[in-house]
């Protein structure tokens, strides 16, 4: 029976900053930051991070499929919010998954992404689950006018992997190889990563551990380096994935485009990212072979089978790639990443605790967006209650649970505020009507002012709804944007 990959999906913010914008203004300070300020890099809304952003790339990638399969998860970032919860219980439950499946964080290193989808992988081979969703995140930080300003970017991507004929891309080998060779570093506690010279990184790390691993993924699967007719390694800097091909007998025409210029490097989603796009692109048959690097190096190969043509989230990857905002704001991409130290004004002045007894109580309601369903007359509500909220009915305890995040919804009225405190003025919200039924007030993310409007098309994404900066803690909650035009 094929054992790999049954789907796949990315998430790109829809914030482009151009590169030219964050050198220009550093210009005065790091002139030499002009020779890497080609094309954009993403930029988180202030309202995303690691979480948020998996969210998003692991609903994409559950589309279709039933969700009940599904009995693990692992969530792979460097920069997830929360050092002591299991930052992975917030994605299964935005997802609304069975709360009897297994969840896991996985962090540390730059190859965490590639660790967890080959953990998945192992245990999908034991017998020990079903469905494995592998999730991985970054919101990445920079010091400014460094060069990881520009190289860094902000995504998730999302590989589920399981059995049968629903396999796009088989396992056809893997191989691991642990060295504490540190390339940079972060300190618990500390933002922003040191990072050593790069001739050193590309010399002694990239050139000797990577293939390494490479042979032995080779190896396992008695091929050799020609075979392979995709190439990730998603290593941030120039040449390297070149440099290793030409070492390991790679055909040069098989290196994937590391995205630098697209979107910068994404950390421990970025292989994964990459994966996705090759995938999109791939032909059945063809070998991919998928790195990471960090503090050792994994090396996954995948084999396409004729199920690729058939993926129904083919171009998914390519198509949020191409599309995106541009972004020319410099301040606003400082402000967005905590980087300036805005006044915002007395109406900002209140205490945010969170009551979290309360969020376990509802925690489908407030994380999953499970609303009620009448089962005497079928009206939809939100939240759900005990009486029926149609007039014409009014039924006691006949509410089931039902769904609200994956529904459209109609705008019927909307504001945009500028005496409400929000990080990106003015505050839009309203009121929005769900296809089938149900009315909510809701926030309104990622809007141009000017561009809502009554009747416009709405969907739900997960997203931070506050922050309680005495505590540390942050709140997530279910906002309204405009569904993209075909």
């Amino acid at each position: 029976m094929l054992l790999g990959v049954v789907s796949y999906a990315a998430y790109l913010p829809s914030r482009r900053i151009e590169k030219k914008a964050i050198a220009s203004a550093n210009q005065w300070f790091s002139p030499g930051l002009r020779g890497l300020a080609r094309g954009h890099r993403t930029m988180a809304g202030w309202d995303e991070d690691s979480i948020t952003m998996s969210v998003e790339a692991a609903r994409m990638c559950l589309g279709g499929h039933d969700r009940s399969a599904v009995d693990s998860l692992i969530f792979a970032s460097t920069t997830a919010p929360f050092a002591d919860r299991l930052n992975a219980s917030v994605v299964a439950s935005a997802l609304t998954l069975d709360e009897g499946l297994n969840a896991e964080d996985a962090g540390g290193s730059q190859r965490a992404g590639t660790s967890a989808l080959i953990s998945g992988l192992r245990a999908l081979k034991s017998g020990e689950v079903n469905r494995a969703l592998v999730v991985a995140g970054e919101l990445r930080s920079a010091k400014v006018a460094s060069v990881q300003e520009l190289q860094f970017g902000d995504g998730a991507a999302a590989i589920m992997v399981g059995s049968g004929e629903d396999v796009v891309a088989e396992l056809v080998a893997s191989h691991s190889m642990t060295s504490d060779f540190v390339d940079h570093f972060r300190s618990a506690g500390e933002r922003f990563d040191y990072s050593w010279e790069d001739r050193w990184i590309r010399d002694e790390g990239l050139a000797k551990i990577v293939p390494k691993a490479i042979e032995g993924a080779l190896g396992k699967a008695d091929m050799s380096g020609e075979d392979i007719d995709a190439f990730i390694m998603p290593h941030a800097m120039r040449g390297a994935s070149v440099k290793i091909a030409k070492i390991c007998g790679i055909p040069l025409g098989s290196v994937c485009d590391t995205l630098g210029e697209q979107c910068g490097n994404l950390g421990v989603a970025h292989p994964l990212l990459m994966l996705a796009l090759a995938l999109d692109e791939a032909k059945p048959g063809q070998n991919i072979l998928v790195t990471g690097f960090g503090q050792g190096c994994d090396a996954i190969i995948l084999r396409t089978t004729d199920r690729i043509c058939k993926f129904a989230g083919r171009m998914q990857a390519v198509n949020m790639l191409s599309s995106g905002v541009n972004e020319d704001n410099y301040l606003k991409f400082l402000a967005f990443k905590g980087m300036l130290e805005l006044e915002k004004g007395m109406r900002a002045e209140h205490d945010s605790k969170a009551a979290l007894s309360t969020l376990y109580r509802r925690r489908d309601m407030i994380t999953g967006l499970i609303g009620g369903q009448c089962s005497a007359c079928g009206t939809a509500q939100f939240p759900r209650s005990r009486t029926c909220a149609s007039p014409n009915c009014g039924a006691v305890d006949t509410q089931k649970p039902y769904s609200f995040a994956e529904k459209q919804a109609k705008v019927l009225s909307w504001s945009a505020d500028y005496l409400a405190y929000t990080p990106d003025p003015p505050q839009h919200y309203g009121v929005i009507d769900f296809d089938g039924g149900g009315r909510f007030m809701a926030d309104f993310t990622d809007i141009e002012q000017g561009s809502i409007d009554s009747g416009s098309r709405v969907r739900m994404v997960f997203r931070i709804k506050g922050f309680d900066e005495k505590r540390g803690f942050r709140k997530y909650f279910w906002k309204a944007t405009l569904v993209a035009e075909e």
